[in-house]
């Protein structure tokens, strides 16, 4: 589906990024971000993949429990297929998406839609993470969050496996995952901090 561009009013929209380990509050910024704009009068849609169903099968939901509705797609350029009038995307778990997501976003922008995507920069293994390093090139505005590293207190970049499952994509939450600074995620593959 071809987007046509808008050029009445606001010349064009743009594309912001919320990256960051797991449990650094991604979503919580999204969810944050998509409520002002409702306050702004602003309409929204809310996307997530359909794999995604750690905490409901439809709603995005943080770790600390805030939610919103939204549409599961299997694909990128499924969002086209649900996009009504509206002024703002929030685009959850992008890391989970395909390849074509940069490009559904860019035209979205084009139509002079704001997009907010969030997603994980990295997978377990500190490797750029599905669509997101692409999303991170052309984007307008990041936003890097950051958790805290249970073993030392300081600023958490990337996502422990706690187990030793080898697969990219494994949904789990703190039975699976914790957030580290780069020492000890270092350290981690070195020495069992779980011990």
């Amino acid at each position: 589906m071809f987007l046509e561009p808008n050029f009445r009013g606001q010349r064009s929209g743009w594309i912001e990024v919320i990256c960051g380990s797991m449990f650094s509050g991604k979503t919580e910024e999204l969810i944050r971000r998509l409520n002002r704009a409702k306050i702004a009068n602003q309409r929204y849609q809310i996307f997530k993949p359909k794999k995604e169903v750690r905490y409901d099968e439809t709603a995005v939901v943080s770790h600390d429990d805030k939610a919103l509705a939204s549409i599961p797609v299997s694909t990128s350029k499924e969002i086209y297929d649900h996009l009504s009038d509206v002024n703002v995307v929030g685009i959850d778990e992008a890391q989970f998406f395909d390849k074509d997501l940069v490009l559904v976003t860019q035209k979205l922008a084009v139509k002079g839609i704001r997009v907010i995507v969030a997603g994980l920069d990295m997978d377990f293994r500190g490797v750029p993470f599905g669509p997101v390093p692409d999303l991170l090139a052309v984007a307008e505005y990041i936003t890097k969050v950051h958790a805290i590293c249970p073993h030392c207190g300081s600023l958490a970049t990337h996502s422990y496996r706690l187990t030793e499952d080898k697969e990219t994509i494994l949904l789990g939450e703190k039975d699976k995952y914790e957030p580290r600074c780069r020492i000890c995620y270092e350290m981690g593959h070195i020495l069992d901090f779980r011990a």
